[in-house]
């Protein structure tokens, strides 16, 4: 599966287009990152667990939309994009989303 950023994929001509696929995740904190968050506000510096939440969450996320252009028969996904929101206090979604596309080339 190819998965890029732009409307097309240099090289390659899209021989169908067959929509929109998305994948998310909603994660919840974990009171012991929240702690230890807490302190490095004080400190300064990276928040190393919710860097690798989020990290995990973006990997969730496309990991499903790829299944999701699989189920469709894609060999790849355009013009992706991610975005992030609030669900409820604690919680947060990762949600990706692109295009699926048949490309030749």
């Amino acid at each position: 599966m190819q998965l890029v950023n732009t409307e097309t994929i240099p090289g390659q001509e899209i021989q169908r287009v067959l929509g929109l696929v998305s994948g998310n995740t909603i994660r919840a904190k974990h009171l012991g990152r929240d702690i230890g968050a807490a302190f490095k506000n004080i400190a300064g510096g990276e928040l190393k667990a919710y860097t690798e939440l989020l990290s995990e969450s973006r990997t969730e996320a496309t990991s499903r939309m790829i299944a999701a252009a699989e189920a469709l028969g894609a060999n790849a996904i355009v013009n992706i994009r991610f975005t992030t929101s609030t669900v409820a206090g604690g919680a947060a979604e990762m949600y990706a989303y692109g295009t699926a596309v048949v490309v030749a080339g």
